[in-house]
């Protein structure tokens, strides 16, 4: 979805990709929407949409100007950030119990991405601003989807985000209007097609698994980000990259390693 969005979004304004997206995934949802109506709508927790739906917007409005901007492989990195994010809401927000060695994984593994990035006083632009301001509203909304997931439906919480930010982003969307050519229009249906189901896996992975564990699972993205940068754009990681990109995995892998070890495995929300 990041490569297509960065594609689109050389020429459409990012308001306009994200509400687009949003009207395909709605689209998407329709069927099983009116299969399911009003139960699909239907909520006890009203507040918690509306704090979601600002959160998305944030993560959207600002990690998408960044992916556009960008290095596919550095807006990607500088994301990860999401991660620390994830773990410091889920002990504030569901007391959720970090441990030490999960810690200090997820440290090391933030450690990877600043190796990649190197950060200096020419290292950041306002860019990498908005990449960072992304990664912690997404890391709020993934505790956010953690905790509303307990009540909701999968589609309950899908349809108020997807319905929510474009209503939001209708009027911006419209005073940035260009009218798409059909390859751009092929752009965004996928952009719509790959949300919708990236949403829906967040939205499973996290009513069975616990916040804090998932997230350094998000640190796999460089890979995917790296290859097709290169296959695309022809992005070749450098030294740092591949260190940081190293790091990041094998941080990841231990958390994992970890938890098993322990015995604890995700149970049911």
């Amino acid at each position: 979805m990041a490569l297509l969005i960065k594609l689109v979004g050389s020429r459409l304004h990012v308001t306009e990709v994200i509400f687009v997206r949003q009207i395909f995934i709605i689209l998407i949802m329709a069927p099983q929407l009116a299969q399911n109506f009003p139960a699909s709508i239907q909520t006890k927790i009203p507040l918690m949409h509306l704090a979601r739906i600002a959160a998305a917007l944030v993560a959207m409005l600002a990690g998408f100007s960044a992916m556009i901007h960008m290095p596919l492989a550095d807006a990607t990195a500088i994301g990860f950030a999401k991660s620390l994010f994830v773990t410091l809401f889920a002990i504030l927000i569901l007391k959720e119990t970090v441990g030490i060695r999960r810690w200090f994984a997820t440290i090391i593994g933030f450690c990877g991405v600043l190796i990649m990035l190197q950060p200096g006083p020419d290292g950041f632009n306002t860019y990498a601003i908005y990449a960072a301001f992304g990664a912690v509203a997404a890391g709020l909304v993934m505790v956010l989807l953690r905790m509303m997931s307990r009540t909701e439906a999968a589609m309950t919480l899908l349809i108020y985000q997807g319905v929510g930010v474009a209503v939001v982003l209708a009027l911006p969307a419209m005073l940035n209007w260009q009218t798409p050519t059909s390859t751009e229009w092929l752009l965004l249906l996928g952009i719509g097609i790959t949300g919708y189901f990236s949403q829906m896996c967040n939205i499973y992975a996290y009513k069975y698994g616990e916040a804090s564990l998932l997230a350094p699972l998000e640190y796999t993205r460089i890979l995917y980000a790296t290859l097709l940068g290169l296959f695309v754009f022809g992005d070749l990681p450098g030294t740092a990259t591949i260190i940081g990109a190293t790091i990041i995995v094998l941080a990841s892998a231990y958390t994992i390693h970890r938890e098993r070890k322990l015995g604890r495995k995700p149970k049911p929300a």
